[in-house]
């Protein structure tokens, strides 16, 4: 009982946005009146359709169902070999169901894309854009960018002007242009230029861009520096005509006034002196006292008497004291697409029972890799950063980060995308050596 089933094709090739068609044969093997349910297994099934999806048949009766491939132009739906299976299920014998295996040849496309952000800039030395590059092919594209101006005036900097994109990502180039001459004073100057994304799999695609050069010298230079000086006049003018005459009369006055006061205030210090030199005598006996007692509570606490005492870390090292120190800890580990748990640790080696105190890191990503970066004490995360978030970046600790003896920073790497196979980030330590 159950069915027989066969498929005229066992390999197709497919399109992306088109479709390609395969005959499923079926032939009712059982005694009596049969349902069959066809369906399609594998990654293929969520752009598959079988019609009919259900066929009856009589004994011995033979019947035929199509399967429908068309896979979305997307690049979730990635070029080359896709196995699938054709499952026909008996409604009357299900332990005569038939699965029938075959390839679908996914053909690849290509369809890169390329921006500009902003498209228009305004500097007076150098102006800073952002290139992207969208791979919205199904395969990965080897693309080189170049940045041009017919003019001839402008300076570029592009970091990574040839790379690879993997299919459904975009890269993020930064790119520095300067004109080549500058002005102090007159009119802005536009300079249009162009950034072109060159590729094997098709013709080149270019984002316009405009830098808008200003003059060096601010605007409001000009009329403050005039209204300064206007203000400068005016000021000048009052203070010999009105102010200087007010205030050399009202000086005599008060300078008269002040000297009665003066004799008067000697007089009365002078009586006061000698009523309080008693008194100071024995303020002097009671501070003396209290300065040896304070001397000695600092003592009890750790602190030097007469000093300002120190500052303790973990264990009661002293960090606010010791030898600078600076170290880099480089990660190399292969990219794992989809795994978003797993981090392989790399850690520094300060000296041997040594307390790393931590005042500045410097995170690079230069090969623009794709994950996740943390920086950990022990178990416990300290700073995590994207790695596609990052080029050159600079941490200064207003409360420096310590790392105990036996408890070395340590960096952890989740790598989801890099141009080489691995993700190669670094991080640089810069502080202090105590203990």
């Amino acid at each position: 009982m159950g069915a027989t089933t066969s498929l005229a094709e066992t390999e197709l090739v497919v399109t992306p946005g088109d479709a390609a068609s395969c005959a499923v044969h079926i032939r009712n093997s059982g005694t009596v009146v049969d349902q069959f349910s066809i369906d399609v297994l594998g990654d293929t099934r969520t752009w598959a359709e079988v019609e009919p999806p259900v066929i009856n048949l009589l004994p011995g009766q033979d019947g035929t169902a199509t399967v429908h491939f068309r896979p979305p132009r997307k690049a979730e739906v990635r070029a080359g070999a896709v196995p699938f299976g054709v499952r026909v299920l008996s409604r009357e014998d299900p332990g005569g169901s038939r699965v029938d295996e075959g390839v679908v040849h996914v053909e690849p496309f290509t369809d890169l894309q390329i921006e500009l952000s902003p498209r228009t800039s305004t500097c007076r030395t150098k102006a800073r854009h952002e290139v992207v590059v969208d791979n919205l092919s199904n395969h990965p594209v080897s693309v080189e960018v170049l940045p041009r101006d017919e003019e001839d005036a402008l300076k570029f900097d592009l970091d990574h002007p040839v790379l690879t994109v993997e299919p459904g990502t975009a890269a993020f180039l930064k790119l520095k242009a300067s004109p080549e001459d500058r002005f102090l004073r007159g009119p802005e100057r536009r300079h249009p230029f162009g950034v072109t994304a060159v590729t094997s799999e098709q013709p080149p695609m270019t984002a316009e861009g405009t830098v808008v050069q200003q003059q060096l010298l601010p605007k409001w230079l000009l009329p403050a520096l005039i209204a300064l000086l206007a203000l400068a006049i005016v000021a000048v003018t009052l203070w010999f005509t009105v102010l200087k005459p007010t205030v050399q009369s009202a000086a005599r006055e008060a300078a008269k006034q002040a000297a009665a006061e003066q004799v008067q205030a000697i007089t009365d210090t002078a009586n006061q002196a000698k009523q309080s030199a008693g008194a100071a005598e024995q303020k002097a006996q009671a501070a003396q006292q209290q300065a040896g007692d304070m001397a000695a509570k600092g003592q009890q606490a750790g602190g030097t008497p007469g000093g300002t005492g120190q500052v303790t870390g973990p264990g009661g090292v002293d960090i606010s004291k010791g030898s600078s120190f600076d170290f880099r800890v480089a990660a190399n580990t292969p990219q794992r697409p989809g795994d978003t748990t797993t981090y392989t640790p790399f850690t520094g080696t300060p000296p041997a029972g040594k307390t790393v105190v931590v005042t500045d890191l410097l995170f690079q990503n230069p090969a623009g890799d794709g994950g996740r970066l943390q920086l950990k004490r022990g178990n416990d995360v300290l700073l995590e950063v994207g790695l596609n978030n990052i080029r050159d970046l600079d941490y200064h600790l207003v409360e420096p980060f310590i790392f105990p003896p036996g408890s070395p920073p340590v960096i952890a790497v989740n790598c989801q995308s890099a141009s080489t196979g691995s993700c190669t980030p670094a991080v640089s330590f810069t502080g202090r050596l105590s203990g």
